[in-house]
């Protein structure tokens, strides 16, 4: 018999994260071929490479190579070499994660080529079109052929916008990371460096923020004051580390070196809170019952803002930040905002009634 032949797209961490839940369950299927591409947005091993070898993610048939270009140019390549793949290998399928410019050039490239799409993590907004995010997973959302949302305000958004009058299939599925929290934290890891007992978890790597001197240095500037609170654990972001360098700004706390999903989850469980402007890290502080600070003025993950666990804190605000302090860090009783823990098998069942 002939196997279903499943193209998937990715080219950033989280995608890697996401990514190896699915190739998990594809891999057990007789039925399904995966043919693995890495676009190579994420071309540092210490940002790509150390997933491939730590979650057991097959290595990709093809790396494209594609980095450090502005966005227009690195979207333009990647669709340019992905639709030759596609040409090539034929899939019946492309799978495409999340937001980044990886995924939208992997939808575009094989609906150019008639070849459906599956986009994982559908049906997100922001409603910040400066975010180039919000741009891609629109775009992503509207031509493609199976959206799986991961909550329901996901697809809530997309009702409002008319795509159950599309020619597409809308499935709630539940968060596919929440797999991966679930599987993979019996992984976690020490990482190298010492771990102190009384902690912040910092990420900061969004465009908007690191290319920015003025939010750049507000965003150090309160971590600075934060640091004579609590000690920072900073893993930072080699596009972060140059900026902070670039603008000439000066973090009175120790800036780590990136660390692995596995070292990040041993963090995530140790942590006092979370500082980020990272979708995925305000997810997972969730699933790890820790509170986060978002820097930024909005979030695709409403629920968790609209239900009092988390805080968007772009502008920064002293009497909010007191507020955030005097109250409990950790999240006592979750809401069930993200499935089960079974995304990946309840996809893999989409898709074969797709493919059959």
């Amino acid at each position: 018999m002939k196997k279903a032949k499943i193209l998937t797209v990715v080219g950033a961490r989280p995608q890697f994260i996401k990514a190896s839940m699915l190739s998990m369950e594809l891999a057990q299927d007789p039925v399904f071929e995966e043919v693995l591409v890495h676009t190579g947005q994420h071309f540092d091993p210490e940002m790509s490479q150390i997933f491939f070898e730590e979650m057991g993610l097959p290595q990709p048939k093809y790396n494209l190579g594609i980095h450090s270009l502005p966005h227009g140019a690195m979207t333009g390549r990647m669709l340019e070499a992905l639709e030759s793949l596609i040409m090539k290998e034929k899939p019946h399928l492309v799978v495409v994660y999340g937001d980044t410019n990886s995924t939208l050039a992997g939808a575009l490239a094989a609906k150019k080529q008639k070849v459906p799409v599956a986009h994982i993590e559908a049906g997100l907004r922001s409603y910040d079109m400066n975010m180039p995010e919000e741009i891609n997973r629109v775009l992503t959302d509207r031509i493609s052929d199976l959206l799986f949302c991961p909550t329901e305000t996901a697809v809530n958004n997309l009702k409002k916008e008319g795509f159950n009058d599309l020619p597409c299939k809308i499935y709630l599925v539940g968060d596919i990371m929440y797999d991966a929290s679930l599987y993979f934290r019996k992984f976690s890891k020490k990482p190298l460096f010492e771990v102190p007992e009384n902690f912040v978890l910092v990420t900061i790597h969004r465009e908007e923020n690191v290319e920015n001197f003025d939010r750049l240095f507000s965003i150090i500037s309160f971590l600075n004051k934060l640091s004579r609170m609590y000690s920072i654990i900073f893993p930072v972001h080699p596009r972060t580390r140059k900026a902070i360098k670039k603008f000439g700004l000066v973090p009175s706390f120790d800036l780590m070196p990136p660390v692995s999903y596995f070292e990040m989850l041993y963090l995530l469980e140790r942590c006092k809170f979370v500082v980020t402007d990272s979708g995925g890290l305000q997810k997972e502080a969730y699933f790890f019952c820790k509170r986060c600070l978002i820097m930024r003025e909005n979030t695709e993950w409403k629920e968790l803002v609209l239900n009092g666990f988390h805080l968007l804190f772009m502008p920064f605000s002293d009497e909010q930040f007191n507020k955030f302090l005097s109250s409990d860090f950790e999240i006592k009783k979750q809401i069930n905002f993200y499935g089960n823990g079974k995304a990946a098998k309840s996809i893999l069942r989409k898709i074969s009634e797709f493919v059959a």
